[in-house]
């Protein structure tokens, strides 16, 4: 899956930029994705849940990655 996401605002938090794509069902299951390493920010492997993605910056997984757009 590759998708653009435009922020509505300056950032958005990891885990709820995941869960807003549908990459995964709910916030949980987001948080536990990003705690066993299976997220990455700009080619970086981010541990943070609560990282703050802001325009520019790319995430990406196993079988997803989104674009990030102002």
């Amino acid at each position: 899956m590759r998708e653009i996401f435009t922020l509505a605002t300056d950032h958005i938090a990891l885990c709820d930029l995941l869960k807003y794509c549908g990459v995964t069902d709910t916030g949980g299951e987001a948080k536990r994705l990003v705690a066993e390493g299976h997220v990455m920010v700009d080619g970086q492997v981010e541990l943070r849940k609560a990282c703050k993605i802001r325009a520019g910056q790319v995430v990406t997984g196993d079988g997803f990655e989104i674009l990030v757009e102002g």
